[in-house]
């Protein structure tokens, strides 16, 4: 019989450096407050960044859609698996994101494994951000293309990669970015990306996870932001996050999602989003359509929360956007804190290896447009007291 003991070494290794992940069990919907192990909390951990995933009109569509269409698809999308829902669902998606085409499918995590080893065989040369998401990674390793890994946001090497693969005799070269990376805020300098891939006749392709709903005209994300519509090849997107539901897309020209309901494995061969999912994200198109007040919301809520923790000495990093990362730098300090902060009645989870690099743990906290003034002064109340008792302020 298998030795499991492997295992269980593991997690106590795990357990020791503060590494290990404790998963907390919500007991009530997503919003700003959450009910845990019987506990009211203030959720500060959540990618639920305009509260849409408790939304009345999202949830008033999702059990329309019930009622018309059922709970599930019944199929995957090439056999008998594609409602009108689904259609519905991409034009309003490649109206809002200003492209010709949408191609929606489970999850980003599957969005950028169903495009990456799609596009590109042994012959052509991916280059990629070295801080690229994992989703992003794991589609780079399931192509045969040669990989070319480019410093953070250094446009420079990313040139000098570019010389490599064409030296390597590339036949085409594809360009990964994040749009916002998830750990740290901080923005993909877009149009420097894009300016440098024109020189070299390379397709860029971003993954706008963070950026739909937070960044560009009523969240349209960050090509949006840097008017660079027509001038982005790929755009990979998330339901999951701002919109509030569950899902991802891709977003580019017709013929490109054409070939991927042809070619792209997540689409052709696991089942598609059910109706009552499809049902909601149509209604987060339609909200962030009508009004940005939210996005403003947000927004307002992270510069209020981000100047009081930087006035009490904390590290927030280079964050750009809402996402606030609390460097703590140390694993077993930053599982210590997010314990305390729970202690407290705030839910901020800790981060650690393999998640970040070594040594740069944190309390990386997503702040919501549907958090009030109150909680957020709650919240700092809170990271104040528990720095100073753990001595990091």
């Amino acid at each position: 019989m298998f030795d499991y003991s492997i295992f269980e070494k593991e997690l106590n290794t795990l357990k020791e450096s503060g590494l290990f992940v404790n998963i907390r069990t919500l007991e009530s919907a997503q919003g700003a407050w959450l009910k845990i192990n019987g506990k009211d909390v203030l959720n500060l951990c959540s990618n639920n960044y305009l509260g849409l995933a408790n939304n009345e009109r999202l949830k008033k569509a999702a059990k329309k859609a019930i009622d018309d269409w059922g709970v599930g698809p019944g199929a995957v999308r090439t056999i008998a698996g594609t409602m009108k829902l689904h259609e519905e669902l991409e034009k309003k998606l490649a109206e809002f994101k200003k492209v010709e085409a949408v191609l929606s499918l489970q999850s980003g995590f599957n969005a950028n494994q169903a495009v990456i080893p799609s596009i590109t065989s042994s012959e052509d040369a991916i280059l990629s951000d070295e801080l690229n998401h994992a989703s992003i990674i794991d589609g780079v390793r399931l192509s045969k293309a040669k990989r070319y890994v480019w410093k953070h946001r250094d446009v420079e090497d990313l040139e000098q990669k570019l010389q490599q693969a064409d030296a390597d005799g590339a036949r085409y070269k594809l360009i990964i970015t994040d749009g916002v990376f998830s750990m740290d805020g901080d923005l993909a300098p877009l149009p420097e990306i894009v300016e440098v891939a024109e020189r070299y006749n390379a397709m860029v392709m971003v993954d706008d996870a963070h950026g739909e709903g937070v960044l560009g005209s009523h969240g349209r994300g960050i090509v949006d932001h840097f008017n660079l519509h027509g001038r982005v090849d790929i755009e990979i997107g998330t339901i999951s996050k701002a919109f509030g539901v569950i899902g991802g897309y891709v977003a580019g020209k017709k013929e490109l999602i054409e070939y991927l309901k042809q070619k792209a494995r997540p689409f052709l061969f696991s089942s598609s989003l059910s109706p009552a999912d499809v049902a909601a994200s149509i209604e987060a198109v339609k909200i962030l359509e009508e009004s940005d007040e939210l996005v403003k919301k947000l927004w307002d809520n992270a510069k209020y929360f981000k100047d009081a923790l930087k006035k009490l000495g904390f590290d927030t990093g280079h964050s750009e956007t809402p996402i606030t990362p609390v460097m703590l730098y140390d694993a077993k300090v930053a599982s210590d804190f997010s314990k305390k902060l729970f202690e407290e009645g705030i839910f901020a989870q800790s981060i650690g290896y393999p998640t970040v690099p070594k040594g740069k743990a944190r309390i990386r906290v997503m702040i919501s447009a549907v958090h009030t003034k109150e909680d957020l002064d709650f919240a700092i109340e809170k990271f104040a007291k528990v720095g100073k008792e753990l001595k990091v302020i």
